[in-house]
């Protein structure tokens, strides 16, 4: 294999009213439509990333969201939970056409936000994404789904891929019918990848815990990843904290005997979001390229890479959102606002200095 196979990664797809809002058209203005004759120009967010997401050859990302149904004015508020206050989250299904044009291939559906709409919104999320052409894995309709694997063969190589969050917000998935998500529990894991193994030669875990907005790991992670590399996973995508968190390589034996270089990150923090009580953390993400090669019939990880992003909620003081590359972004200042031009600049350094050593950017010196 002359060239290596490239896997992009990104972390919450969180998208809140105030992007709905942003990005919501009328008349016959670019985006696709909703149920309700709305139009969303979902797919302008992803116009300055795009090109990272397509030339790869597989691209997920942590659908933090649902596709429960709606009116428009029930995407464009935020309803809370009255038992926790916990937020309530959907997303009009415009929103899944755009993923898959800017170059989405799986998305993972195991989190806190996958049942907050019950059962039924979950199970229409999957059909949803079935729709549009999306693969999901972390949730789903029927005992036989939760028993299916998910591998996706590129250029001749098989990629598993395990989604598992570690609660649902405390809203609970009623027993007794077959759909649902799955959970951090050790012993299904082990099981879950024991038939992995058998049938991928790489495997990318997503797991979704930690403390939100803490930016080093929480103990539970850290135990989480030496736990899913001993079963085998290749690499573990962490998600949850909505900011971005360390990342480590490590070479480990697992339990079939494969000593292998294995990677991790604990948090990717959001790809989209907003800023939250000021926190700037929160509007920084990061595009993860994972290399990997096949030689002598054995698929390694060859490289990784980080691409860092940001979401910009205005430009030159015109209200929009994109999700940017930081590395572009700062080497043209004059197209933003000074205050978020400084603060992107903030950002990008912050960021090299997280991962210096561990996960090289682009122009990283």
């Amino acid at each position: 294999m002359s060239k290596p196979i490239v896997i992009a990664a990104v972390g919450d797809l969180l998208m809140k009213p105030l992007i709905i809002r942003l990005l919501r058209t009328r008349g016959q203005a670019a985006g696709a439509d909703d149920p309700s004759g709305t139009n969303y120009a979902f797919e302008q967010m992803f116009e300055p990333v795009t090109r990272y997401l397509k030339d790869a050859r597989l691209t997920i990302g942590n659908l933090e969201t649902t596709f429960a149904g709606g009116e428009d004015a029930d995407f464009r508020t935020t309803r809370r939970n009255p038992k926790n206050r916990n937020p309530l989250f959907k997303s009009p299904d415009a929103f899944a056409p755009a993923l898959s044009a800017a170059g989405f291939d799986v998305v993972t559906t195991a989190n806190n936000h996958c049942a907050d709409y019950g059962i039924r919104g979950l199970k229409r999320t999957l059909d949803v994404l079935d729709k549009n052409g999306l693969g999901h894995v972390g949730t789903y309709r029927t005992a036989e789904e939760s028993r299916s694997l998910c591998v996706r063969v590129v250029d001749g190589v098989r990629i598993g891929l395990l989604s598992y969050t570690r609660d649902t917000n405390g809203i609970a998935v009623p027993k007794g019918q077959p759909a649902g998500v799955q959970k951090l529990a050790r012993a299904r894991i082990k099981r879950d990848m024991q038939r992995l193994r058998a049938a991928a030669d790489f495997i990318i875990v997503s797991m979704h815990c930690g403390f939100e907005y803490d930016h080093s790991p929480a103990v539970h992670q850290k135990k989480w990843v030496q736990f899913l590399f001993r079963n085998g996973a290749d690499v573990v995508l962490g998600s949850h904290p909505h900011v971005l968190q360390p990342a480590v390589t490590r070479t480990v034996k697992d339990v079939s005997g494969r000593t292998r270089k294995r990677f991790a990150i604990y948090s990717l923090g959001n790809f989209i979001s907003t800023r939250l009580h000021g926190k700037d953390a929160a509007l920084t993400g990061m595009i993860v390229r994972l290399k990997l090669r096949k030689t002598n019939g054995q698929v390694r990880l060859a490289g990784v890479e980080g691409i860092p992003t940001w979401v910009c909620i205005n430009k030159n003081g015109k209200p929009m959102c994109r999700i940017v590359a930081l590395h572009e972004a700062i080497d043209k200042p004059n197209e933003y606002p000074e205050e978020q031009a400084r603060r992107m600049k903030r950002a990008y350094q912050g960021t090299l200095r997280m991962y210096r050593g561990v996960l090289p950017f682009p122009n990283d010196e």
